[in-house]
């Protein structure tokens, strides 16, 4: 597909069809990385605190969780 690069203020707007973004599963919050010259990717935002939550509670399950 091709499309337009917009210039709004101090940002660039690229339209991308709802279709596009549903089918890569992209939420209201992306990454965005240069990948080389010319590449741009556009992925899900990842938590970096994602599965702490789990970790914590295996530590504590075995005992692993007490100062040292």
């Amino acid at each position: 597909m091709k499309t337009r690069i917009v210039r709004e203020g101090d940002y660039y707007v690229i339209n991308i069809p709802e279709s596009f973004i549903e089918e890569a599963g992209l939420d209201d919050e992306v990454e965005i990385r240069v990948i080389k010259s010319g590449v741009v990717a556009i992925g899900k935002a990842h938590d970096p605190r994602a599965g702490w939550r789990e970790a914590a509670e295996r530590l504590r399950a075995t005992g692993e969780d007490r100062l040292i």
